[in-house]
């Protein structure tokens, strides 16, 4: 029997490659547990993850990209911490980015940025999206060893979200070369399972662009969507500065590459290496939409999200002192029993599959969920379309039942971190939709 309680999810690497044993184990003791070695509070059922994201008068985002490194700045002490989390909350990582605003902030800011993608944007972002699937096929089967991460998903998601936000075309290979993959194929740092310092702001790059777009927009505006950013108001119709405007751009555009790349990976995982399941999806294209479901609840791009208890609370029925760093498990939660039947098992007709949180829930649910569901179904529309069939590398990965991968090294994110496809293209190109 594996031992759990010495194994450190946050520090260790053992996880890394197959997390929901552990998860499992996590629930058995109590879905709401304290992990011995951080002191955090791991929230893995999905009644009580639900009842985290809906409180947000009990539980503070200010920590939720980083939750315990690297840690608060101050001790929090008492059964109310809530003075001390306002006068040190801009000491924390990323605390300029909307995913750690608390309401009201938060409420304006969520408000802004809703007006900045809206359903007639993401109409006119989608078509844009079936011409650049094939521009990037084109490119992955030109590269001719068919890794999937770097050759389509990361170009494809950074250039879906440039495009939403109206970043002129002739910039599009500027954001590639400044934002594209290293070495090591990742965009980012943060929650990384290693000893890297976390730095306060990565996105310097994003801000200055935007920062630029937005004031050359609103001393000389025109008919594009970069200027509806630029004149955007909050809900009380007063202006934001430029930089909040900026703030929430870089946060969209580098938040949903990262989620959309994995969700890619873990589709094209399952396609490549259950033929059967490619078939059915060949021949009945319209399962595809529940197929992109079940994959973000069977394996949910972001294990968890953090949250700061506000004041001492109790939580199905355990006590949460005031000060406690809570991770809520979405990985963990999307594989409760008692949600799912069968949790384990990969169900293509899951009726209930869209219930999952891997986009969160609430008040912090993940505004670019809409975008995401998209870029996956038209992905694989045109792999199929492109394609006459789609196989997992031996060479790379290794044989059927044995298969070898590599996973982001990370306690936030979940996926794999290169993925080899053999694609056999088809002879004649279909019509674009």
């Amino acid at each position: 029997m594996t031992d759990y309680e010495a194994i450190d999810f946050f520090r260790g690497s053992e996880l890394v490659g197959d997390p929901y044993p552990y998860f499992d184990w996590l629930r058995a003791q109590c879905p709401v547990h304290t992990e011995p070695h951080h002191g955090v509070m791991m929230v893995t059922g999905y009644d009580e993850a639900i009842a985290v994201y809906n409180d947000t008068d009990t539980f503070s985002s200010c920590n939720s990209p980083t939750g315990p490194f690297p840690g608060f700045p101050v001790p929090l002490v008492g059964d109310d911490v809530n003075a001390l989390i306002e006068q040190h909350r801009d000491q924390l990582p990323m605390s300029d980015q909307i995913l750690t605003f608390d309401p009201p902030i938060h409420t304006a800011h969520r408000a802004l940025l809703m007006r900045l993608i809206t359903p007639k944007r993401l109409r006119e972002n989608e078509e844009f999206m079936w011409r650049l699937a094939d521009r990037q096929i084109d490119e992955l089967l030109a590269r001719g060893d068919g890794e999937l991460i770097r050759g389509y998903g990361q170009p494809f998601a950074m250039l879906v979200v440039a495009d939403l936000l109206g970043v002129p075309e002739r910039d599009h290979e500027l954001f590639r070369a400044r934002l594209g993959a290293g070495p090591s194929g990742e965009t980012g740092t943060v929650g990384s399972t290693g000893d890297e310092a976390l730095r306060h702001n990565p996105l310097e790059f994003l801000y200055e662009q935007f920062t630029a777009y937005i004031e050359d927009r609103r001393h000389d505006p025109r008919h594009d969507v970069m200027t509806g950013m630029a004149t955007a108001t909050f809900p009380d119709g007063s202006i934001p500065e430029a930089i909040d405007v900026a703030r929430i751009a870089a946060n969209l555009f580098a938040a949903g590459q990262e989620t959309t790349v994995r969700l890619f990976g873990t589709a094209l995982q399952r396609i490549g290496d259950d033929q059967a399941l490619q078939q059915r999806l060949r021949d009945h294209r319209e399962l595809i939409a529940n197929f992109i479901e079940e994959c973000l609840r069977i394996d949910s791009p972001v294990k968890g999200d953090f949250r700061l208890a506000r004041v001492t609370t109790e939580l199905g029925g355990v006590t949460i002192p005031a000060g406690t760093t809570v991770m809520v498990v979405n990985g963990a939660a999307n594989r409760d029993p008692s949600r799912f039947e069968q949790p384990g098992q990969f169900d293509v007709e899951r009726a209930n599959a869209r219930h999952h949180i891997a986009f969160g829930h609430g008040a912090h649910t993940c505004p670019g969920a809409p975008l995401a569901r998209a870029e996956g179904r038209i992905t694989i529309e045109r792999l199929l379309d492109r394609t006459e069939s789609i196989r997992i590398s031996e060479q790379h990965h290794g044989p059927p039942g044995a298969r070898r991968y590599d996973y982001v090294p990370t306690y936030i994110l979940r996926g794999v971190s290169r993925l080899y496809l053999e694609l056999e293209p088809r002879s004649s190109r279909p019509v674009t939709s």
